[in-house]
């Protein structure tokens, strides 16, 4: 009997794969037919659908054609997007202009544009679950040796299928003002000011206010440093005071390193020796009654090695739904893998940073990120870290023109002396130019820099890790090359310009910029990349003198410095640090509990 429902099963999935694969001709031909008759359809449809949206492979290739054109700001008509296609070798699939204009004139309506649209979407959609589906399928008949692995990765893509990024985000003010309210209200019954979990650090908190909802914090050090204790003392401390689990990953050491440390911490036990075993009967004493206390806290940790933004954001809304969520921390940030084919380690720990953000604000807990610094601060006389020394960050020279949203331009100089509040860009979010915020400038020390120049006459001096924007996507200063194309900004339209010499020019104090949203900006009329630190709501550095000068007057001690505080001060705040048992904590608790 069994074998016989087996035969039935296959002849089941065998019907269903020999079916025909949804879609429809007619919405994709009218879309493609309304674009060609209205800008406006254009940017409408290029906010609902993108190219791979469409199954027609020839429509595919109309609708590449015509948002390259509507990129660059040019006309689009049956003649416009013929000549973009003969560029790339495919006018001939669409049936040439006669079918180009014969698409223009068999639209229904202009005005159902964006119904079109949404009818492409839908059936790309239910193609693409076929897609997952199949591949999940494909999983479960390999028989994995991890299960669990299998449907988290399942559970993953479902999720990222499921994902409108074009979800309706619009809050009548009336709601906002009542939330407003209520948060100030909270506030001014709270004898702290503090509205967010506390951190366990006073001087800390004091900064900060505690650690917020939605809100990413980037944790900054040096090999040494100590930034996962840190991290630790952040997550116990939480846990503690929120009586929420808190979630750590861990992408560098094992669940069972990481426990030790903890109670290495929480028993002030000498690390060492609870590594090799060496205890003495007090020291059992203190771990027994450390691991009683910690116990009674929601940690959660995971050590999987190779995390993505999707395990990260799957893991979090799970143990969430179960069990709630007051904090996650990601040990950390340069470890993590994107999405596969990024156009460069810039892209992708960018998007990664992006991924964070999103995370905090869909989950409302706080995010804490740790992050590696780069090297090149041990080069300064004063080693205390700044914003520029976030991996992956670059600069640009303090002469460098930035091109406001009004068209004017003022050199980054001119901008520091003036004030940068309220100030608007001109940036690309990926399909045009638009306005928006600047919300840092700052100094990132004096660097070696390099002149970009291009056949068209641009220049521009920059760090070897500053990104700029070519037909690959984002690209390192030092990954350009000669004849390699970067978009540059000629009378309000984005063009293509290539480079022809790069030369070394010194070091020199450089500087670099925070823009909303777009996180880039046009510098010298070049597209370049604004910093790592773009998304996060604070960035925090650790700094411990003792480190560099084992003899400094600051020994035991640390600084953990707020560089960045989106919506407070700046400042740092000192804490203690027992190396013996790798814990932070506040000078005042130095002696006691």
């Amino acid at each position: 009997m069994a074998r016989v429902d087996g035969e039935s099963e296959s002849r089941r999935l065998s019907t269903i794969l020999t079916r025909a694969i949804p879609h429809s001709v007619e919405a994709e031909e009218s879309l493609i037919g309304a674009m060609l008759l209205s800008r406006d359809a254009v940017s409408e449809s290029l906010e609902e659908v993108n190219a791979d949206d469409f199954y027609s492979g020839s429509l595919q290739n109309v609708f590449k054609a015509m948002a390259a054109l509507f990129l660059r700001g040019d006309p689009i008509d049956p003649v416009t997007v013929a000549e973009e296609m003969k560029k790339a070798g495919s006018l001939d699939l669409v049936g040439g202009l006669a079918g180009l204009v014969e698409l223009q004139a068999s639209t229904p309506s202009i005005t159902n544009a964006t119904q079109y649209a949404e009818i492409v979407r839908q059936y790309s959609l239910l193609r693409r679950l076929i897609k997952v589906a199949g591949e999940i399928a494909e999983m479960a008949y390999s028989l994995p040796e991890d299960i669990y692995a299998v449907i988290d990765a399942a559970e993953s893509k479902i999720f990222e299928l499921a994902e409108r990024p074009d979800a309706d985000g619009m809050v009548p003010i009336r709601d906002s003002l009542s939330q407003t309210l209520d948060q100030l209200e909270a506030l001014y019954e709270n004898d702290r000011p503090i509205n967010g979990t506390p951190t366990g650090f006073a001087d800390l908190d004091d900064i900060i206010y505690g650690l917020y909802p939605s809100n990413l914090l980037i944790v900054g050090a040096r090999p040494g440093m100590g930034k996962t204790s840190f991290a630790l003392s952040l997550a116990s401390n939480a846990a503690r005071t929120a009586k929420e689990p808190v979630l750590l990953f861990s992408l560098e050491m094992s669940h069972i390193e990481l426990t030790q440390r903890l109670v290495s911490a929480e028993s002030r036990v000498d690390s060492s020796r609870i590594r090799s075993g060496k205890l003495t009967d007090p020291d059992w004493q203190k771990i027994s009654h450390a691991i009683g206390r910690l116990s009674e806290t929601k940690i959660y940790i995971d050590d999987n090695p190779d995390l993505t933004i999707l395990d990260i954001r799957s893991r979090a809304r799970r143990l969430k739904a179960r069990e709630g969520l007051s904090l996650v921390v990601i040990d950390y940030l340069q470890l993590m893998s994107g999405r596969r084919g990024a156009e460069s380690r810039q892209v992708e720990v960018s998007e990664i940073s992006r991924g964070l953000k999103i995370l905090a604000r869909q989950l409302d807990v706080p995010v804490v990120a740790l992050s590696q610094l780069s090297r090149n601060l041990e080069a300064r006389h004063d080693r205390r870290p700044q914003l520029a020394d976030l991996r992956e960050s670059g600069c640009v020279t303090a002469d460098t023109l930035v091109t406001l949203s009004d068209n004017r331009t003022l050199t980054i100089a001119q901008i520091l002396r003036s004030g940068w509040r309220s100030l608007k860009v001109l940036a690309f979010d990926g399909q045009a130019i638009v306005p928006c915020e600047l919300t840092n400038v700052f100094a990132t020390g004096i660097k070696e820099t390099y002149t970009v120049s291009t056949k068209r006459g641009f220049t521009i001096r920059a760090t070897a890790n500053h990104p700029f924007y070519t037909l690959g996507g984002w690209s390192r200063l030092d990954q350009l090359e000669k004849g390699v194309d970067l978009a540059v900004l000629v009378d309000e339209k984005i063009t293509w310009d290539q480079v022809a010499e790069i030369i070394p020019s010194g070091k020199e104090v450089c500087y670099d910029l925070t823009v909303s949203d777009a996180h880039c900006f046009f510098g010298n009329s070049i597209l370049v990349h604004n910093s790592l630190e773009q998304d996060a709501d604070i960035v925090m550095f650790i700094y411990r003198d003792e480190v560099y000068a084992p003899d400094s007057v600051d020994r035991g001690t640390a600084e953990v410095i707020v560089a960045k505080h989106r919506n407070g001060p700046t400042g740092v705040a000192r804490l203690a640090f027992l190396s013996h048992c790798t814990l932070f904590t506040s000078l005042a608790k130095i002696d006691g509990r």
